[in-house]
């Protein structure tokens, strides 16, 4: 780009920016979509282990037993793992896949509101900001 002047004036900083920003929430969400995978995994063994995790509330339309809620945190539990950890190496299928997953999660913790809601609203608010860092994020730039 040329100024009135004829010399050449730098790109604007501001796609710069904003991928810079992107990539490190995207590398930061891949780890706590790691961390959280791995605490689901293990949240999804206790319940299916009859472990009195599941707090039993206000009876609602969408309600299901503590195994099968611990079934449903195991299998997002072990996906989001290998997610997280293709979405670490930077991978395409990676990327699909953790932004699949959180919309998953946020589905799943949307159902699972009633046993507990202010740890739900926080990973469905985690899983937004998943899904904007991995689809702002353009690794190519």
């Amino acid at each position: 780009m040329t100024n009135p002047s004829g010399v050449q004036s730098p790109p604007p900083a501001e796609p710069f920016q904003r991928q810079s920003v992107a990539t490190g929430i995207s590398i930061t969400a891949a780890v706590m979509l790691l961390v959280l995978a791995a605490v689901s995994v293990l949240e999804g063994v206790s319940a299916i282990a009859k472990d009195e995790i599941y707090v039993a509330g206000v009876d609602y339309v969408y309600r299901f037993d503590s195994t099968t809620w611990g079934w449903v945190h195991l299998i997002l539990g072990i996906v989001g793992v290998i997610c997280a950890l293709g979405l670490l190496f930077g991978t395409t299928w990676g990327r699909y896949a953790a932004v699949a997953v959180a919309v998953l999660v946020i589905i799943a913790n949307f159902l699972s509101l009633p046993y507990y809601p202010l740890w739900s609203l926080l990973v469905i608010a985690l899983s937004v900001v998943v899904i904007w860092a991995v689809t702002a994020w353009q690794p190519q730039l």
